[in-house]
C-alpha cells in the first residue's frame, strides 16, 4: 500500500473515490484541483491537502520526494499544468488514475462495469445489494451513492470490489476483471476512438482481460463481439424477455415498477422492485442481481438490495416530486449526456407521468460530441413537449469551429425551443410555468439545481391570505 499519494485532479468524481480510500488506509494524500466544490471541501475534512492553484509552489514540502511519493492524475488535467509538469520533470512515478485502480482489481476480486451508458447506475446497484450482503464488498463508484452519500464503500474484509470501467482513453484496459458487465457500446467518445469501429474494438480488448474462471455479462443486441480467455463464462442479459438473465412480469403503477428475474437456471424471482422506478433501471436492476448473484449473494440479498436502492446523485434524481404544498412541480436531474441516455430518461418520465407537459433544460458537453451526434441528440430531446439549451460546456475541449448549440437545437421538432444562455437561466426559469422539468447532461448543471428548487418552490408557493396584488 503507497504511503505518499498526490492527486493531480483530486475533486473529480473518479478520483476523489481513490482519495478517500487511501485516506482511510492510513495514507498521507495531497493533490491538485481547478476549483473547490462540496467535494473536495469533504476530502479536505476527511484529511487530504488540496490546492487550486496550478503552481509547484503550491505542492507540500513532505510530497516532493519520488522515492516516497507516487503521482497519480486524470486525463483531465492537461500536460501543460504546472503541478504535473513538475512531477514529470522530477522523476516522479507518474500513472493514470485508472491505472492506480488497476492495481487494486489486480488483488481483489473485481467486478468492473463498463458501458457507454449505464455503468454508473448499474456499479452502484451492485454495490448496494453487496455492501448489506453476506459478501460485502469495497466500491469505487462514478457516482455518489445516495444510500451512503459517498462515492466509495469500503469493506476491509471483503475480497470482492466494485469498479466501474471508464471507456475514456482506453482507462479500462487497465483492470482485471473476475466478474466483468458491459452495459451498452453505443459510439461516444469519438475525439479518443475516430470511428465505431475502434470503439468496439476497444471493449473487445477489456473483455480479453477478464480472468480465466470468471464471467462476462453483456446485455442482448450489442454490436461488439468478446474475446475473452479460455474458462470465461459468457451469459447476456436484458430488462426484456431476452437474454440468459432477463425480466418477465413487468409492471408499471402507483410509482413502482416491477418485475420477475429469471435466471439463466430457469430460476424465478418474484416481486422484485428498483428503487428508483424508471425503466431503464430494469435493465439495469438485472445486470446488478446477475453479477451479484455470480459474485455469491443470495436472491433476497439481491432482491433486498435493489428495493432499497436510492440511486446515485445525477442519475435520475427527483428533486420535486410534484407533492410538496410549496412546489407542484415536478423536477428531475439525469447525467443523461449520449442520445440514447437522452431518449431513455424521456420517455422513463413520459412513462411516470402520463399527460404531463415536460420541459427538458440540456446543456451540450463537450464541441467532438455535439458535432458527431448532433441529429442523434435532436431526435431525442424532440420527444419532450418544450426545450430549452444553454452555451456548450467545453470540459477538457477548445471551441470547434462552426459547432454551437445551435447545431442541435435547429433540428429539434418539439412545440417548443429555445436558448438560453446559463447565466440567464435561472431568470427564466422563475418567469416560466412547468408541470415537469428534466435537466439532462453532463455538463454542471447540477450546481444550480438547489436555487432552481428553491425557486420554483417561490414561484409554486400559494399566496399569503389578504394580500392585495399591490404587495405581491
Amino acid at each position: 500500500m503507497e504511503k505518499k499519494i498526490y492527486f493531480v485532479g483530486a475533486g473529480g468524481i473518479g478520483m476523489a473515490n481513490l482519495v478517500r480510500y487511501y485516506l482511510r488506509h492510513g495514507a498521507a494524500v495531497a493533490g491538485y484541483d481547478r476549483s473547490p466544490s462540496a467535494l473536495t471541501r469533504h476530502l479536505e475534512d476527511e484529511g487530504a491537502v488540496l490546492t487550486f492553484t496550478a503552481d509547484e509552489a503550491e505542492i507540500p514540502a513532505g510530497f516532493r520526494d519520488p522515492a516516497e511519493t507516487l503521482v497519480v492524475y486524470t486525463p483531465a488535467v492537461p500536460d501543460s499544468n504546472p503541478i504535473l509538469s513538475y512531477f514529470r520533470r522530477g522523476g516522479f512515478e507518474v500513472i493514470k488514475r485508472a491505472a492506480l485502480l488497476g492495481r487494486i482489481t489486480r488483488h481483489t476480486d473485481a467486478i468492473c462495469v463498463a458501458g457507454s451508458h449505464g455503468k454508473t447506475t448499474t456499479s452502484s446497484m451492485i454495490a448496494n445489494i453487496l455492501r448489506d450482503s453476506s459478501q460485502g464488498c469495497t466500491a469505487f463508484l462514478g457516482g455518489i451513492l445516495r444510500n451512503t452519500d459517498s462515492n466509495l464503500v469500503l469493506d476491509e474484509t471483503s475480497r470482492l470490489s466494485v469498479v466501474e470501467a471508464d471507456e475514456y482513453d482506453r482507462s479500462f484496459h487497465h483492470l482485471t476483471p473476475m466478474i466483468a458487465v458491459v452495459t451498452s457500446t453505443d459510439p461516444d467518445h469519438l475525439d479518443i476512438y475516430g470511428d465505431e469501429e475502434h470503439y468496439l474494438e476497444a471493449f473487445t480488448k477489456f473483455t480479453s482481460l477478464i480472468r480465466p474462471g470468471g464471467t462476462l455479462i453483456m446485455h442482448t443486441g450489442l454490436k461488439m463481439r468478446p474475446d475473452t480467455q479460455p474458462g470465461v463464462r459468457v451469459v447476456t442479459y436484458s430488462g426484456g424477455a431476452e437474454g440468459d438473465w432477463h425480466a418477465e412480469d413487468i409492471a408499471f403503477g402507483e410509482g413502482k415498477v416491477t418485475f420477475t428475474l429469471v435466471s439463466p437456471e430457469g430460476v424465478r424471482l418474484e416481486g422484485v422492485s428498483p428503487g428508483v422506478p424508471v425503466e431503464i433501471n430494469i435493465d439495469n436492476a438485472v445486470a446488478a442481481a446477475a453479477a451479484a448473484i455470480t459474485a455469491g449473494a443470495t436472491p433476497e440479498e439481491v432482491k433486498r438490495g435493489l428495493a432499497t436502492f436510492k440511486g446515485a446523485k445525477r442519475r435520475f434524481e427527483v428533486w420535486l416530486d410534484g407533492s410538496e404544498t410549496a412546489s407542484r412541480t415536478v423536477l428531475i436531474d439525469d447525467y443523461a449526456h449520449s442520445p440514447g441516455e437522452v431518449r431513455a430518461s424521456i420517455t422513463s418520465v413520459r412513462k411516470l407521468y402520463p399527460g404531463r407537459e415536460l420541459t427538458v433544460i440540456f446543456q451540450p458537453h463537450l464541441y467532438t460530441r455535439t458535432r458527431d451526434f448532433a441529429d442523434e441528440f435532436a431526435q431525442a430531446l424532440s420527444q419532450a413537449d418544450r426545450v430549452i439549451m444553454p452555451e456548450i460546456y467545453p470540459a477538457r475541449e477548445l471551441p470547434i469551429e462552426g459547432i454551437s448549440t445551435e447545431t442541435i437545437l435547429r433540428n429539434v421538432k418539439s412545440k417548443e425551443k429555445s436558448y438560453c444562455e446559463r447565466k440567464d437561466l435561472l431568470n427564466l426559469i422563475k418567469n416560466s410555468n412547468f408541470e415537469i422539468l428534466m435537466t439532462l447532461g453532463a455538463a454542471d448543471i447540477d450546481r444550480d439545481l438547489p436555487a432552481i428548487a428553491a425557486a420554483l418552490r417561490e414561484k409554486d408557493a400559494p399566496a399569503t391570505p389578504g394580500a392585495s396584488a399591490d404587495n405581491l
